[in-house]
């Protein structure tokens, strides 16, 4: 998945706001305040950080050379995901829904029930 994609891919989630709170190559992605995805323009191949059950996370890591465990993040909870180097789009898309639908469970109802009626 291209850099373009995955940025275009997040936006589309409801309620989603994009921000660069580590400098200019750091795209952050938010839902309800919260980050499911952090995406570093600057690293060779392009990397992505996303949320994830810590269960999950660890199969991900044993079935894909191209997801370990979350840089510069808690290692339990988050995966570095390569981009561009061979993962199909589908497993990254899967990943990002996933990271996304993790957070906004974790949301209070109120703010759940708003992003539903988006």
């Amino acid at each position: 998945m291209q850099i373009d994609t995955f940025r275009e891919y997040c936006l589309r989630k409801a309620g989603v706001t994009e921000s660069t709170p580590f400098g200019a190559d750091n795209l952050v992605f938010k839902v309800g305040g919260k980050m499911f995805a952090l995406l570093a323009l600057d690293e060779i191949p392009a990397a992505a950080n996303l949320k994830c059950d810590p269960d999950l996370a660890l199969e991900l890591r044993d079935r894909h050379e191209e997801v370990r465990p979350g840089y510069h993040m808690n290692k339990r909870h988050w995966n570095t995901v390569e981009l561009g180097t061979g993962l199909p789009d589908g497993d990254v898309r899967k990943m990002i829904d996933h990271s996304y639908e993790l957070v906004v469970k974790g949301l209070p109802k109120a703010q759940r029930a708003r992003l539903s009626a988006v």
